[in-house]
């Protein structure tokens, strides 16, 4: 299922204009592959320009913007495409799978990224006191939104920065807050809002993500967890599905697997080892859900990383 219909009136000419800039300031801070921390602390970049099939990973908070070229985030079977017209919304912890396409080496995908830490979005709302965001159920945790001109306008300033480096401790936090807004103000804002609110049920299905985040390697007892959010067993099944399109236990399988990736990769661990530490006892059970997840056994699937590189 596609997030988004591809027939969409292009940007207008002023934003044109914009999008050509950022996509400027992104090839001048980086110079090959690969993605990149900027002197603007929280504001990441990237660049690529080989395709490549759908990569697990986890994703965390964040706006995504394409200044050139289109990607696509894959969480379980639906699929979300965001590209210079349609930003993408990343609202809770999530392990999704993405990929880049539409692309070639004269012209790169070009993206910007900005973490969002929720503590922010809280804060934010404390201070702006009612900003009439509606209040309805939260769909999913990640979604994509029509980029508009105030918010091309603003991430632009951001990158601007960049090239006066003195003005980012002064400017950077209050662009960032003016970009938070924004997203608050859109019209799929209600996601973020509802996340943010204390006691919300999206707020504590957050804290539950949080927690198994935290304690990916041990038993997952449901009962334990709905009690830790204050939450029944159902609702936190049924609001946890529809927040992340898998099941609490589901959800820690999949930061079992990518975690014990990482091991392997980044420390050289075993992988019997690589499994016993993220909370697997059978090595077999271990290497059939790597399979499952990432196409191949764990000694294939990290020859294959490494080929990569």
């Amino acid at each position: 299922m596609s997030s988004f219909d591809h027939f969409e009136a292009p940007l207008d000419a002023d934003m044109e204009k914009q999008r050509e800039e950022l996509a400027a300031i992104i090839r001048r801070n980086t110079t090959e592959d690969g993605n990149y921390a900027t002197a603007v602390g929280s504001l990441f970049m990237g660049r690529y320009s080989q395709t490549h099939q759908f990569s697990p990973g986890l994703a965390q908070p964040a706006l995504c913007i394409m200044a050139q070229g289109r990607k696509e985030v894959r969480l379980v079977d639906e699929v979300f495409t965001y590209d210079p017209l349609n930003y993408l919304v990343v609202s809770v912890s999530m392990p999704v799978s993405g990929r880049v396409v539409t692309i070639t080496s004269e012209e790169p995908i070009l993206s910007i990224r900005l973490d969002i830490d929720p503590a922010e979005i809280t804060a934010l709302i404390a201070d702006a006191g009612p900003m009439g965001v509606p209040t309805r159920p939260t769909g999913r945790g990640l979604y994509v939104e029509r980029l508009d001109a105030a918010m091309l306008d603003a991430v632009l300033r951001l990158a601007r920065l960049l090239d006066t480096p003195k003005d980012i401790a002064m400017l950077a936090p209050l662009i960032r807050r003016e970009i938070l807004y924004r997203l608050l103000r859109s019209q799929q804002g209600h996601r973020l809002y509802e996340i943010a609110i204390a006691n919300s049920q999206s707020h504590r299905i957050s804290q539950a993500i949080k927690w198994l985040n935290g304690h990916y390697e041990q038993p997952l007892r449901i009962d334990d967890l709905a009690k830790e959010v204050n939450l029944s067993v159902s609702t936190l099944h049924h609001r946890f599905k529809a927040m992340t399109a898998m099941s609490p236990l589901q959800y820690q399988k999949q930061l079992r697997l990518q975690e014990a990736r990482r091991l392997m990769l980044a420390e050289g661990l075993e992988a019997s080892a690589a499994g016993y530490r993220v909370g697997y006892e059978s090595p077999s059970q271990f290497s059939r859900e790597y399979s499952r997840l990432f196409g191949a056994p764990p000694l294939r699937d990290l020859a294959r990383l490494r080929l990569s590189v």
